[in-house]
């Protein structure tokens, strides 16, 4: 999709800065009560009884937070404004503090510090009994409220602890209502306002819960005339449109040549490899693709132009609109199409946004009933790829929540977000981080950082799926590679060189032969014989099918994923791999 300089902005979300401003002066109102009784006490300014006077109010204000506290989750799901949830443990650590002060103004001066009264006055009155039990319910609330209990404890066992806080609710709505002997208006008030927030929990939870229950597991759509197509696709494929995203980041969209429907079909985080011609040589790469799988009738790339990129630099410059590409496809284990969970976290990182805007596009195009939380970080606004697309994505689909933050922008500008991926902005902004599958892709740095970070914050390392956008180094030239003492000897001359073929392929740990056809190579022949030799590509980038060469001689077409220690071990591609008179593998 094109993005316009009139793309439509995110909801604005309050940067660092702001937000740090807010939280300082939500905790300073927070304290003006307190003081203000402070000060009227100390100037004689609370009435004849004021021990009582100081009991009401405390008391009062230690509800009132609690139910503001209470509060934050049910306004954010109702108004979808996330950064509510960075008051919730203010409000609740001040809902405690003026509970404790309540207590304390109770046993210092209502019954003179005297344990033994104390204790025995709450043992005979049910009201200050339910209100201390209410109080000590608290205490462990408070104790875990900060960032490095939520990740000791972890987010699933956090979060039941602190379901206390309705408990802790109901406790000082009965000390409440025993207390006052006459008006019972205002505390069946305060009990009405806890009812409703308890309701509401009660009443979303349980529609949850029906929704994913009703919700069938998500599987691709596949069209009738999908069941004929190949796992794996070789051809070419027409560029259809060019859209520029960003001023070094372009989309091509790639249509089968003589129309129709896509040759194969692939599922949503997928890549596919595509075969240039530069400079007389053959150069594979593999790009993601970036549209969902339900749009049969093209896929797309997106495409970021790297100085040092061969192919990108190529395409950028030299594919034109009605180019044809060869394509091989599809490819890739970095795949969520909502089968496996309710609820799925996608972390990007610059043009790394590529695989997981596929996920969002299939998730929301089949109105996947599971949360979307996707958090995207560029250094730039002019960085910020698919920006009109997912803003009008987010207000079409309450259940895909975005968040963009911006690490290098300087300018005014920009309202949003601003910094690196933080603990304090995942914590915020996704709820119950540990539950659900996370997907992250970005640069090495970048994936490498965010993995620890997960990991500290409980997340379980088999949550945590990654995919690296490498740009691979052109491989040396094989011939000039001196083969292993005794082993089998690796060439690559050049593409249809009459030498290949021929002769019979020996599957030693298989136990099993092969007679190549023409132009097969050594995995196409392994699968005829039976032979599983794991595969991603085909087209000698993932390094999935390496194989030792235990005699004999072959030809590869493309050697990138092989380093040259690993070719002068006898380690071969079998995607690549076409034998030359009688070969032995390793396999």
């Amino acid at each position: 999709m094109q993005t316009s300089e009139a793309a439509l902005a995110l909801p604005a979300k309050p940067g660092k800065r702001d937000l740090r401003f807010a939280k300082l002066v939500v905790f300073i109102n927070a304290l003006v009560p307190g003081f203000v009784l402070a000060w009227d006490a100390a100037h004689h300014l609370i009435g004849a009884n004021g021990v009582n006077f100081a009991l009401h109010t405390t008391g009062l204000l230690a509800f009132i937070f609690l139910l503001l506290s209470l509060l934050v989750t049910p306004l954010r799901i109702v108004t979808g404004w996330t950064v509510l949830i960075s008051f919730r443990r203010t409000l609740g650590l001040y809902a405690f503090f003026y509970a404790c002060v309540h207590f304390l103004i109770f046993f210092t001066l209502d019954r003179a510090g005297s344990l033994t009264s104390t204790v025995h006055e709450v043992l005979v009155r049910k009201y200050l009994l339910v209100g201390t039990s209410g109080l000590l319910l608290m205490v462990p609330l408070a104790v875990t409220s900060t960032n490095a209990m939520v990740m000791r404890l972890g987010a699933k066992r956090w979060k039941r602890l602190h379901r206390l806080s309705y408990l802790v609710g109901v406790a000082a709505a009965v000390h409440y209502y025993w207390l006052v002997k006459s008006d019972v208006r205002q505390p069946l008030v305060f009990a009405g306002v806890l009812t409703a927030l308890l309701g509401f929990r009660l009443v979303r939870g349980a529609r949850e819960r029906e929704k994913l229950a009703r919700a069938p597991s998500v599987a691709l759509p596949r069209p009738a005339t999908v069941t004929s197509k190949p796992r794996f696709w070789s051809g070419e494929l027409r560029v259809a449109r060019i859209f520029e995203e960003t001023p070094d980041v372009r989309t091509f969209r790639l249509v089968p040549v003589e129309g129709g429907e896509l040759p194969f079909a692939h599922q949503p985080g997928q890549y596919l490899n595509v075969a240039l011609m530069i400079d007389g040589k053959r150069v594979n790469r593999s790009f993601t693709i970036a549209s969902s799988p339900t749009r049969s009738h093209h896929c797309e790339v997106t495409v970021k132009r790297s100085p040092a990129g061969q192919a990108s630099k190529y395409l950028h410059e030299q594919v034109r609109e009605g180019s044809k590409l060869k394509i091989s496809a599809p490819a890739g284990r970095f795949v969520f199409s909502g089968a496996d969970g309710k609820k799925v976290v996608l972390l990007a990182g610059g043009v790394g946004v590529t695989p997981l805007m596929s996920m969002v596009r299939f998730l929301t195009d089949v109105c996947w009933a599971g949360d979307i939380y996707f958090v995207f970080s560029v250094r730039t606004q002019a960085d910020l790829i698919f920006r009109e697309e997912l803003a009008t994505l987010e207000r079409r689909f309450p259940n895909l929540h975005v968040c963009l933050t911006l690490t290098k922008e300087t300018g005014d500008a920009w309202k949003g977000r601003r910094g690196a991926i933080t603990k304090d902005l995942l914590t915020d902004f996704v709820p119950d981080l540990t539950s659900g599958p996370i997907y992250l892709c970005g640069p090495d740095g970048m994936m490498a950082a965010m993995r620890v970070l997960l990991l500290e914050l409980g997340v379980a390392a088999s949550a945590i799926n990654t995919e690296a956008f490498v740009t691979p180094v052109a491989a040396n030239d094989a011939a000039t590679l001196a083969p292993e003492v005794g082993a089998a000897s690796v060439g690559a001359p050049p593409l249809g060189d009459a030498s290949a073929g021929g002769g019979r392929i020996r599957f030693a740990r298989s136990a099993r032969d092969a007679e190549p056809s023409a132009g097969k190579t050594i995995l196409e022949s392994a699968e005829d014989a039976g032979v599983s030799i794991p595969f991603e590509c085909r087209s000698g980038i993932c390094g999935q099918c390496k194989t030792r060469l235990v005699a004999g001689r072959v030809t590869m077409e493309t050697e990138d994923a092989l380093s040259a220690a690993e070719k002068s071990k006898g380690l071969i591609l079998a995607c690549q791999a076409h034998a030359v008179g009688d070969v032995t593998l390793d396999a």
